[in-house]
């Protein structure tokens, strides 16, 4: 049996695993699927309304650049409140470590106890870990804080913003090149075909059923053009 080396398993995580993927993926799913609900809800409800070719492009290049602002600083004061909780449990951690070495072993070991490991094993393995890395053992088994799953409001932010602009250049640019003749189902229908393919996609990243990724961004999108293509009739109507 060949001898079990941290390369191998560094390896196995990045390859077989879909985890270490979830900080980026979730920022930038949201931000495509945002760029492209939001924009395009907007411009089938201001041309059901009745609005002109320069007022639908003024609308749609405002969409996509203060959706992506508001993005990438929604993403980035989320995360870093999220951050600055970690960062306080681990100073909670290391004020303990300090103060009182045996009963965070003690602690750790009940842990592995309590996991299955027997009490004897789980001590030695306790006194194992505190000696090499006290607190990143105490981060990962006690607090469940890892390198992989820590949070990133830069990288959350940068992808969020990067993410909403790909996705609502889309639309933007089939009000830019199109007539106004059917503009609203095309932009509706091509935007719906772009959700479903983009919810697939991502579903495959994070390893879960593609249908059913298509299938729920396409829902959600269904759903709010319809409703804001209904605003803009009765508006459109009002006026």
């Amino acid at each position: 049996m060949p001898h079990y080396t941290p390369e191998m398993h560094d390896q196995h995580l990045t390859t077989a695993h879909f985890s270490h993927r979830m900080g980026w993926l979730r920022a930038a799913v949201l931000g495509a699927n945002d760029g492209i609900i939001s924009v395009v809800s907007l411009l089938v409800g201001v041309l059901a309304a009745g609005a002109s070719k320069e007022h639908v492009l003024l609308v749609a290049v405002a969409a996509l650049v203060a959706g992506a602002l508001s993005m990438a600083a929604g993403e980035y004061v989320s995360v870093s409140s999220q951050s600055d909780t970690e960062k306080a449990d681990l100073a909670i951690e290391k004020k303990a470590l300090e103060d009182d070495w045996e009963t965070e072993t003690a602690e750790l070991a009940l842990i592995y106890q309590q996991r299955g490991v027997s009490p004897a094993t789980a001590q030695q393995v306790a006194i194992e870990l505190m000696q090499h890395d006290a607190l990143g053992a105490h981060a990962r088994d006690e607090l469940g804080l890892t390198e992989t799953h820590s949070a990133k409001p830069l990288q959350a932010a940068l992808a969020s913003a990067a993410s909403f602009v790909a996705g609502a250049s889309v639309p933007v640019g089939l009000v830019a090149i199109l007539p106004m003749q059917n503009l609203g189902i095309i932009i509706a229908a091509s935007s719906l075909v772009l959700l479903a393919a983009l919810g697939a996609l991502a579903a495959k990243t994070g390893g879960a059923p593609m249908g059913k990724g298509a299938l729920r961004m396409f829902v959600w999108g269904s759903l709010a053009m319809g409703l804001t293509t209904y605003v803009g009739l009765l508006f459109g109507t009002a006026g």
